[in-house]
């Protein structure tokens, strides 16, 4: 008696699922995911066309908690059965699209473009965390707008193209989160910072009224640094010196104190970790220019991006295109053995004198 074919045996268990109770589909959806997991020397191109219209047909039969734990066991294989993947990752139950939307391989950039035109919150967030993201799934999640933006740009896996670059051009205000996060992101070519910086803020309506009779000097002035007090600085230091002890005053955290404008905590880190006296740092930190805090920062073992940071952040200065470009040229040519001397015994300390505004009484140099 002759076997039956492959294609015979596929319509009688397609048939076998369209009428056998949902318990029975689970169990027939559990033995096909085997098939599919279970045999690493089968060609899984075939093996994955073959069962493929019997998850599907499968995949209406059973309930929410089995497609779960298919999608899961789906995301990690190389090569998947392709409408079953296709139908997974469009499922309207975030539960059961998101792990396939963030980890698999076998869905088309196509067909997560087309998903990130139209899909939740939570699977875009799965779509934009993924380790790759090209271009067309860039730009369709760029289109939706709001806080994905962000996530985009901090996901060193996203690919930008030149419409996706320009798209969040025109969504960054100048002092906002999206045009920080590009001008910090590595990789952002320079044209996108050049733009970036040179979008002028928004006007703001005066606080009192009759701004025009402050005189134009006065308008344009920035706003000076308000320096903490010895007392905000006592209250600083245990926390950061027992960071420091433990390992966790880093990049991270530093960055953290920057951009939550946390300036008595970032002015003693920086005093801790580059072993400089707290009138030093804040000398830098005041100066116009920016040669001495990039300076601090490359002893205090910080890299590049949150340096580039805390020149952003400080108050009342704007960094420039050519400003950002000195400052990194003059990071990368230091070395680390130079920048520690000097701003611990060097010239700037040499320069942070009684008289000048940044120098404060206290020293707060850390125990060596």
């Amino acid at each position: 008696m002759m076997a039956n074919l492959p294609a015979d045996i596929l319509v009688e268990l397609e048939q076998a699922v369209a009428t056998c109770p949902p318990d029975r589909c689970a169990r027939i959806l559990s033995g096909t995911v085997q098939l599919l997991t279970g045999h690493r020397d089968r060609p899984q191109e075939l093996l994955a066309g073959v069962v493929d219209g019997v998850l599907l047909r499968l995949t209406e039969r059973v309930e929410a908690k089995a497609l779960v734990q298919l999608s899961v066991v789906l995301a990690e294989l190389k090569v998947a059965p392709p409408e079953t993947l296709q139908r997974l990752a469009s499922h309207a139950d975030p539960d059961v699209a998101c792990p396939v939307l963030l980890k698999s391989q076998a869905v088309s950039a196509t067909d997560l473009a087309t998903i990130a035109a139209s899909c939740g919150e939570r699977h875009q967030r799965a779509i934009a965390a993924r380790n790759s993201i090209e271009p067309e799934v860039t730009e369709a999640l760029i289109k939706r707008g709001g806080p994905i933006c962000l996530a985009l740009i901090k996901n060193a896996g996203t690919q930008f193209s030149e419409a996706a670059y320009a798209a969040l051009i025109a969504r960054a205000d100048p002092d906002g989160e999206i045009a920080k996060a590009l001008v910090l992101r590595p990789g952002t070519p320079d044209l996108v910072v050049r733009k970036l910086l040179s979008v002028s803020p928004a006007p703001k309506a005066p606080a009192k009224a009759n701004a025009s009779a402050i005189p134009p000097a006065q308008q344009a002035a920035p706003v000076p640094p308000k320096l903490p007090c010895p007392a905000d600085y006592a209250s600083a230091r245990p926390e950061i010196v027992a960071l420091a002890r433990v390992g966790k005053l880093n990049d991270s955290t530093v960055n953290r104190f920057t951009i939550r404008g946390e300036t008595a905590n970032l002015f003693t880190a920086l005093s801790v970790l580059s072993g400089a006296p707290i009138e030093i740092v804040e000398h830098v930190m005041t100066d116009d220019d920016c040669e001495g805090l990039v300076m601090a920062c490359r002893a205090a073992r910080l890299n590049w991006a949150t340096t580039l940071a805390i020149l952003s952040n400080r108050s009342g200065t704007r960094l420039s295109f050519v400003e950002r470009e000195r400052a990194q040229q003059i990071f990368e040519t230091l070395l680390l053995s130079t920048s520690q001397w000097t701003v611990r015994w060097g010239e700037i300390a040499a320069s942070a004198k009684p008289s000048d505004p940044g120098h404060r009484g206290t020293k707060m140099g850390v125990n060596r």
